[in-house]
């Protein structure tokens, strides 16, 4: 039997919820205890609640504020005057940063009416680029919104505001390939794309080792690793399906290098996130590959049976890595 003494000692670390009912399972610690330690380890409290409520109903808001604006338009297109279309979205910009500046007591109240800010900004370019038909799908529409908001990405350091800033760079890349740049081969616009979001990754998560910058939170990280894998993998996939591109040699030797260091900081820093996307990624290329080879009935049940048993031993070791992490 574990001492209540003992107990206490647990309390001290981080425990979860696991860790209360197992040690209750084998102890003699009293049913009020194992309550108190569930509300105050592990149960959120009133004013995590309030906190809760109080930012998901003000993102709302502005979300749907954002949304209002943009059907606003929408439906009165023919109606408003081009100085009047452009006039008000002026305005609300304008006033959307002023109000920044009258919410420095509150820091996230502050970024998320910045981030609200940033939309506005494309609005507005969307609205330009009807009313002068200078084109709202083109890249340097999409160019000039990254522009105008990297200031504000970095001086925040506001992980949502980043993931708007990171996509615009995406899909700026993607189409000034597509309108401009045609001589770029596919392979080389995944290549770059691949690079451009692993870069990102790297620097979110190292930077703060070396300067005073705040963690950012492990969703951010995930959301910039599972973009950077993705675009590796559907490069790769593609590539074996186009036949030779030097490109593709290129992109599949970076994609073995972050591959093999993604491995490395996942185990290194307990990430398991790490080891389950691109072990998922090997096995979705390498089954690309095979049905490359061959796409008899032999080889398809070669492939089903490939992808049971790889997925099966990564769930295994997930498993076991993680058991041995929390041990």
């Amino acid at each position: 039997m574990v001492s209540f003494h003992s107990i206490q000692l647990k309390l001290m670390l981080k425990i979860s919820r696991e860790d209360i009912q197992i040690i209750g399972e084998h102890s003699n610690w009293p049913e009020k205890s194992i309550s108190k330690a569930l509300r105050e380890h592990v149960y959120s409290s009133k004013a995590s609640w309030h906190r809760f409520i109080s930012i998901f109903l003000l993102v709302l808001g502005v979300s749907f504020s954002i949304l209002g604006i943009v059907f606003f338009f929408a439906y009165n297109w023919d109606s408003l005057h081009k100085f009047v279309k452009i006039g008000i979205l002026e305005s609300l910009v304008v006033l959307a940063t002023t109000a920044v500046f009258f919410t420095w007591k509150k820091p996230l109240v502050q970024k998320i009416v910045l981030t609200a800010s940033a939309m506005l900004v494309g609005v507005l370019y969307a609205v330009f680029g009807q009313v002068y038909q200078t084109g709202a799908n083109a890249y340097d529409f999409f160019l000039g919104w990254t522009l105008f908001i990297t200031i504000w990405a970095v001086v925040s350091n506001f992980p949502p505001l980043w993931v708007i800033y990171i996509g615009l760079i995406n899909i700026t890349v993607v189409l000034y390939a597509e309108q401009v740049a045609n001589d770029w081969s596919e392979m080389f616009v995944f290549a770059l794309l691949f690079s451009i979001n692993t870069l990102f990754l790297v620097l979110f998560l190292w930077l703060p080792k070396f300067l005073p910058l705040k963690t950012s939170p492990g969703w951010f990280t995930n959301v910039l690793a599972l973009t950077a894998i993705s675009f590796s993998t559907i490069g790769i996939v593609k590539g074996i399906g186009v036949g030779h591109d030097d490109f593709l040699a290129v992109l599949a030797v970076m994609a073995l290098v972050v591959y093999s260091l993604g491995i490395w900081y996942g185990l290194a820093m307990k990430k398991s996130f790490y080891l389950a996307i691109i072990p998922f990624s090997v096995i979705i290329i390498l089954s690309s590959f095979l049905l490359h080879e061959s796409d008899g009935a032999g080889m398809l049940l070669a492939i089903g049976v490939f992808i049971v048993i790889s997925v099966s031993l990564l769930i295994r070791f997930l498993n076991k890595i993680q058991k041995i992490w929390t041990s």
